[in-house]
């Protein structure tokens, strides 16, 4: 029992009333590709001026976390947006904890899949002049990634949109950057409402427009394409874009919102898994995703289905924001001792939403070690004047 505060600023008493999963590997072999997009924590002290410079990452307990999300059969994304990538953690850092979650991966008992993001975050934003930078900046990045082992997903960049990029840019960008890749690689569609600055990506602010560029782009260079990451938080777009991708491109569902249904399928098509919020709510989606390869859909839903309130509000606008939620749970878990995040992002979020994170894991079964949870959520309420 604990006193958690509401968001009409009073306080309750809140009793655990959730049966907590126990976090393991699935039984059988999964019918869909979960990939979970994992956050990073920051080296409480060894951090200086932690709104400048390079984040002083916490090692351990980050590659704890990715360990963690493994042991449950899950695959990684790594150094995506989740990892705050362009928000504290720069293109050094990230590259680093590539090739450090790439020996991890490789000694991994379950052999995990991982891939990684490339960017352009290397350069200034005002830096970039034309598509021929854009190039230049990301092929950089693509050869470190796959020099590192990991498969490549071509991250949006916001220098697209600050150069006023045309539809022929992306499709000169994106062309030479899949006929160079060495295998095929993830492309990835972020919507605004997780990054303002991408706004008008593949060219247009209309979201049928810039769908055929990218399925242009796709069509021409299948043989490179494993698949397209989409995170519009609109399933309608989503159930489009995967209908009209030829045959063998995966669509990797990105919508935190709606992603039970669109991971099931339509009875034609469905989606797999790239999601920061199978980082959150890892133990659900690992059975559930097992109950799925069973035809088991009465426990799919049943594990899932809790599950979609916590991630709204996790994903909550501002939606950018959604990763501290993701690193508090993961201190609630025990999966990690801390969640400091890097440019002190931990307070990007208000005690009341961390208060109904916690009310709404319990109610999904996501406090696996509740006595923990209680003592950790105790502590920061006590931080936050709530004793």
């Amino acid at each position: 029992m604990l006193t958690l505060p509401t968001l009409d600023g009073t306080l309750e008493t809140y009793r655990l009333t959730g049966e907590p999963l126990v976090p393991r590997a699935p039984r059988v072999p999964l019918t869909r590709i979960a990939f979970a997009a994992a956050h990073v924590v920051s080296a409480p002290l060894q951090e200086r001026d932690p709104w400048l410079g390079s984040p002083a990452v916490d090692w351990e307990n980050s590659l704890r976390f990715r360990n963690w999300l493994w042991d449950q059969g899950l695959g990684l994304a790594e150094a995506m947006d989740t990892a705050q990538r362009g928000m504290g953690v720069d293109w050094p850092t990230a590259k680093e904890l590539i090739e450090r979650t790439m020996r991890d991966a490789r000694a991994h008992p379950l052999k995990p899949r991982v891939a990684c993001g490339a960017g352009t975050d290397q350069k200034q934003i005002g830096s970039f002049k034309n598509a021929d930078d854009i190039l230049a900046a990301y092929t950089e990045q693509v050869e470190a990634i796959e020099a590192a082992g990991g498969q490549v997903i071509l991250m949006a960049s916001r220098a697209f949109p600050a150069i006023g990029a045309k539809a022929d840019d992306y499709e000169a960008v994106y062309g030479k950057l899949l006929d160079q890749a060495t295998e095929p690689v993830v492309l990835h569609w972020l919507g605004d409402m997780f990054d303002p600055h991408l706004k008008g990506y593949w060219g247009s602010e209309d979201v049928d427009t810039a769908m055929d560029t990218v399925l242009k782009i796709i069509g021409a260079n299948t043989g490179k394409v494993d698949g397209i990451k989409i995170s519009l938080l609109e399933k309608s777009y989503e159930e489009e874009l995967r209908s009209r991708l030829p045959e063998g491109v995966l669509l990797y569902t990105g919508d935190d919102f709606n992603y039970a249904e669109l991971i099931e399928g339509d009875g034609e098509h469905y989606s797999h898994a790239l999601l920061g919020a199978f980082a959150a709510i890892a133990p659900a989606a690992s059975q559930a995703l097992e109950a799925l390869a069973e035809n088991d859909r009465e426990t799919y839903h049943g594990l899932l289905g809790p599950t979609v309130p916590l991630s709204r509000e996790i994903f909550k606008a501002p939606t950018q924001f959604y990763k501290a939620g993701i690193a508090f749970l993961a201190w609630l878990n025990d999966a990690q001792s801390h969640f400091i995040m890097p440019g002190g992002f931990q307070s990007s979020r208000e005690i009341t939403h961390y208060a109904q994170v916690f009310r709404l894991a319990d109610q999904s079964r996501l406090l696996s070690k509740p006595d923990v949870a209680v003592d950790r959520m105790k502590l920061l309420l006590k931080l936050h004047g709530v004793d």
